[in-house]
């Protein structure tokens, strides 16, 4: 599975290349800001720790397509949550493939799967023994403009398919291991250079 993805987004990288005048590739990137459970209730705890759930992305994409498009991307993500205090971090390879549509003059909205291989995860202060599944699935939804060869967007991204990790504090070795959702729900602010 993990090749076929790889294979079908260097495939569609290249058609990027060939295709009508709005298309091409270019480089990506911008700002996460990952959730645990209620946003409100997120967003007024992040009030008073403003970099408590920020991340990050950088990559690469390529664009299929003028007035309706396919959009494959593949981003490096760091995202960081807080669980009563402690910090879980996650290094991952996303993939999503957005299909969108122009709506009125630059602006544009889209959705689309995202594939994601996790990389690594650091809790702190706790050994994670197993993430359930490296590689899952998820839906980037949004909306956006193009200026010229600058482009800004907003979506909101959601793990479809259940994972989660399994770990165990260090300081209290005769607990069994607990587990916690690691499935992306996060609102992410994106900007992107066309070459």
């Amino acid at each position: 599975m993990k090749k076929i993805l790889l294979v079908a987004v260097c495939a569609l990288f290249s058609i990027s290349a060939f295709s009508q005048k709005e298309a091409g590739f270019g480089i990506t990137g911008g700002l996460n800001y990952s959730a645990n459970g209620d946003y409100f209730e997120s967003a007024s705890n992040a009030a008073e720790n403003p970099d408590r759930n920020i991340g990050y992305h950088i990559g690469v994409y390529g664009k299929v397509g003028e007035r309706f498009y396919v959009r494959p991307e593949l981003l490096y993500t760091r995202t960081k949550s807080d669980y009563d205090g402690d910090k879980f971090n996650m290094s991952k390879l996303d993939a999503p493939v957005l299909v969108g549509a122009k709506i009125i003059g630059p602006l544009h909205i889209f959705a689309g799967p995202a594939f994601q291989y996790i990389l690594n995860t650091d809790f702190d202060g706790i050994t994670i023994n197993d993430v359930e599944n490296d590689f899952s699935v998820g839906l980037h939804i949004g909306a956006g403009v193009n200026l010229g060869k600058l482009g800004i967007d907003v979506r909101y991204e959601r793990g479809l398919s259940s994972n989660e990790a399994s770990f165990i504090n260090t300081n209290i070795t005769t607990l069994q291991a607990s587990r916690i959702d690691v499935r992306p729900d996060q609102i992410i602010l994106n900007l992107s250079i066309k070459l």
